[in-house]
């Protein structure tokens, strides 16, 4: 997510790092690498100017205090900076009406609104514990309406039918008179869109917005637009009252422009953005977390909440509880890790949500890559349980045994036990409340240890 973007502007961090003071020439100097790091990013010119004007005069009076260094202070000027650029503060869906609450969705086609109706849906009904009905008033797109019909069946929420003979307005009525009768928290409209603009989509648009009076009027936009996307978003800000904005496909190449220049064109707040085509790859956007990943600070925060969401409770007090007791980490649990890993979407999700720092350094190490992974679970299923609770019973036969199983020479096998040996010692430290000497003995492998 916005790679490009981070790699340029952490660059950018880190020559500020090492300056002694601040000066007209160094601010001047880091602000041209900022500026191309944004212009390279395909965020619009005037936002551009705009943003290096605000850290220009921020940085020039920034005081020096404390334990800052000056490049600290700079670094913490253009971070403030690019969170007031992108909305200041995360602001969720108003859904404080008499039920219904109608959400509707606008945006060109292609854009990922239907995809994005039912990801919106899933989050209001898992973490909102809403009642949620979904209805398409796309007419022009049959298979539109099969898909949200798809979503709705897999997700298990309701979905209101529609067919092309009808016209859009008159499905949406229909729908909100449903959503009234059996009690729904929630109608979620997917609107009509075009390959480009034209008065036609944005008419039936209004003629919608008239008719259902929704609480929240979202734009989707795929952010691998560039600026395009600048441009269809001014357009649509100016023929509906917004409310605010989708910003989809920021796990593509995307070069991040988008999310950085949409809120400045409209004035509207980016509410989520799209990181996934999973269904629960919609995440909620916070300001302040997007500043710090542009800059390659990572999303910690982020990180944890996902954590949160989809690690297993259970195993992670079982795990506790067996070292509690004294019971040494076997392969068993080290699969179950491996799998909770997965759940989170793998190191590639992770990744995204680390420092710059420790992405890098994970990038670097070929036993945390995707396929790593996969060809360890790989071996630890090719062993017995005894195997896996009894790592030490595995010598040269079953060594074979367990690579020809696992179609992996025996130095992988070699490589899996020897790395999880290590994994067992740091675990024994931590059970024995050593944590000094086991942070001694990561020495190097992560940023700041000394």
């Amino acid at each position: 997510m916005l790679d490009a973007l981070t790699q340029r502007l952490s660059s950018v961090v880190k020559t500020l790092r090492g300056h002694a003071r601040i000066t007209e020439d160094n601010v001047q100097e880091m602000l041209r690498e900022v500026r191309l790091a944004l212009l390279d990013a395909d965020a619009g010119l005037p936002v551009v100017k705009d943003f290096v004007g605000k850290v220009k005069e921020k940085a020039l009076g920034q005081e020096v205090i404390g334990s800052l260094t000056p490049g600290q202070a700079l670094v913490a000027v253009v971070h403030h900076e690019l969170v007031e650029l992108m909305g200041g503060a995360s602001e969720g869906l108003n859904l404080a009406t008499q039920p219904p609450a109608v959400i509707l969705l606008a945006g060109l086609q292609g854009s990922g609104k239907t995809t994005s109706a039912g990801k919106l849906a899933r989050i209001l009904k898992t973490t909102a514990k809403k009642k949620v009905l979904l209805v398409s008033a796309d007419v022009y797109r049959p298979a539109a309406i099969e898909q949200l019909a798809t979503l709705g069946r897999n997700l298990e929420i309701d979905v209101f039918p529609s067919d092309p003979s009808q016209k859009p307005v008159d499905i949406a009525k229909a729908a909100l008179e449903h959503a009234k009768r059996h009690f729904h928290d929630v109608l979620i409209v997917d609107t009509a869109g075009r390959l480009g603009i034209d008065e036609a989509m944005m008419n039936e648009a209004r003629e919608l917005h008239e008719a259902l009076k929704p609480i929240e009027t979202l734009f989707v936009v795929d952010s691998m637009q560039g600026q395009d996307a600048v441009n269809v978003a001014r357009a649509f800000n100016d023929a509906l009252p917004l409310t605010g904005v989708i910003l989809t496909k920021l796990d593509g190449d995307a070069r991040g422009g988008a999310a950085l220049s949409v809120r400045h064109v409209t004035g509207k707040p980016i509410k989520f953005v799209g990181v996934s085509e999973k269904m629960d790859g919609l995440e909620a956007f916070h300001p302040e977390r997007m500043a710090s990943r542009i800059l390659g600070m990572g999303d910690i925060l982020s990180l944890v909440e996902e954590a949160r969401a989809k690690v297993d409770e259970k195993e992670a007090v079982r795990l506790a509880e067996k070292f509690k007791k004294g019971k040494a980490f076997d392969l068993e649990d080290f699969k179950a890790q491996l799998q909770q890993m997965k759940k989170m979407g793998g190191i590639a999700s992770l990744a995204d949500k680390l420092p710059v720092q420790v992405t890098q350094m994970a990038q670097a190490s070929p036993e945390l890559q995707e396929k790593a992974l996969k060809r360890t679970e790989g071996i630890i299923n090719s062993m017995t349980p005894l195997e896996r609770r009894k790592p030490e019973l595995i010598k040269a036969t079953r060594k074979r045994r367990i690579a020809a199983g696992a179609g992996v020479q025996v130095q992988e096998v070699n490589r899996l036990l020897a790395q999880f040996e290590q994994m067992q010692k740091m675990m024994k430290m931590m059970r024995s409340g050593n944590l000094g000497r086991m942070l001694r003995g990561m020495k190097g492998m992560l940023p700041g240890m000394r």
